[in-house]
Formats: structure tokens, C-alpha cells, sequence
């Protein structure tokens, strides 16, 4: 009964123009992030954009949890609004912390695993952007928003296989070599994993919403 009667009231909007803002710029810092994994002159540059992106998200993500408590009928349940956006500036985050890792140990250079794990990154963010603003109309994007969080989920699969790739890559180039290069290059394939897990966990939210408003 409660869940029909608060169908009739009026909803807080402005939780889905939240949402498309830290959405892009999580896209904004994964392609700043990709930037990073070019490698060059420039790496400090865009580890820096990263970070300031990474501000950006956590300032939108404090909104969003303000507008929570003081909002009298939200779109969904608190508690999915709460975990969806807290998911998205875990990924965010954890692109800081690459970008950190880079800083800290001065990678100027990136194997091709790296990079290409770097543009999936990229998708996936831009899938999460796609997908909010169909939240505002769950019912009639249902099939789309399933879609989206599938592809989601196969994009974290192919990074994980990156991953394990350039592991073992790592390993045959510095087994007789560097033992800190291969440290340092273990720690930037895990936080880039790590990104990917974020971000699926941002599909599972989504379907968790998709799932109790249909």
C-alpha cells in the first residue's frame, strides 16, 4: 500500500541531474586516466586532472547524500540511491589511486595491456553515463538499462583477462631484471582491475534498483 500511494507523489528530480554529473565526470577522469597510461612528458598532467575530477565526483557525491537526508519522497529507495552513487566515486577513487601509484613511483612508461585496459575503462564509464538518465523511466527502459549493465559486466571480464595477461608478460620481462619494476608494474595492473570492479559494482546497483522498481 505504501509502496502505491508514494507513487502519487511528487518526486525529488534533481537526484537524476546529480547523477548525469558525476556520471560524466567519471567519464572526464577515466579519459583522463587513459591519458596517464600514454605515458610521456605529459603523465604528470593528466595524473593531475585525475585527482582534480576525483574532487569534482567526491563534491557531487556529498550533494547527493545531503539531498537523501533532507528529501522527503526520493525517486527510489534511500538506501539504492545511497549505494548506487557511493559505487560511482568508488570507481572515480580508485582512478586517483592509479594515478597516485603513477606519481609515487614515476612511471613515465606503460605496457600495451596497460593501455588497453585504459580504454575499456573509458567504455565503461561511458556505459554508467548512458545508463543513469534511463533510471528516470525504469519501466520503459527495462531491456536497455539490462543491456547496458550486461556489457558492464563483459568489459570488467575483458579486464580481468588483461590483467592476468600483462601479469604474466611482467614476469618473463623482469624475472632476470628489475625486481621494483615488476612490483611497480603489479601495483598499476591491480588498481587498474580494481577500477573495473568499481564499476560493475555500479551494474549491479543499477540492477538492484531495476529490479525492486519493476
Amino acid at each position: 500500500m505504501l509502496r502505491w500511494f508514494r507513487a502519487f507523489l511528487p518526486k525529488e528530480e534533481r537526484f537524476f541531474d546529480l547523477f548525469a554529473r558525476h556520471a560524466e565526470t567519471c567519464v572526464k577522469g577515466a579519459e583522463a586516466l587513459q591519458g596517464v597510461l600514454r605515458g610521456g612528458e605529459e603523465t604528470a598532467v593528466y595524473c593531475q586532472r585525475v585527482s582534480q575530477f576525483e574532487n569534482d565526483a567526491d563534491g557531487i557525491t556529498r550533494e547527493v547524500l545531503t539531498a537523501v537526508r533532507r528529501t522527503f519522497i526520493t525517486p527510489f529507495d534511500r538506501g539504492d540511491i545511497k549505494n548506487l552513487i557511493t559505487s560511482m566515486d568508488d570507481a572515480i577513487d580508485q582512478m586517483q589511486q592509479t594515478a597516485k601509484a603513477v606519481m609515487l613511483f614515476e612511471v613515465r612508461t606503460f605496457e600495451p595491456p596497460m593501455r588497453e585496459m585504459g580504454q575499456l575503462l573509458v567504455e565503461c564509464a561511458n556505459l554508467v553515463s548512458r545508463a543513469l538518465p534511463l533510471l528516470k523511466s525504469i519501466g520503459e527502459n527495462v531491456s536497455m538499462l539490462t543491456s547496458i549493465t550486461e556489457e558492464l559486466t563483459k568489459l570488467e571480464g575483458r579486464v580481468d583477462d588483461l590483467h592476468d595477461i600483462g601479469m604474466k608478460e611482467l614476469f618473463l620481462k623482469h624475472r632476470n631484471a628489475s625486481a621494483m619494476d615488476f612490483i611497480v608494474g603489479v601495483e598499476i595492473y591491480d588498481h587498474l582491475e580494481k577500477v573495473a570492479d568499481r564499476f560493475d559494482d555500479v551494474a549491479n546497483e543499477i540492477n538492484s534498483i531495476v529490479i525492486e522498481q519493476v
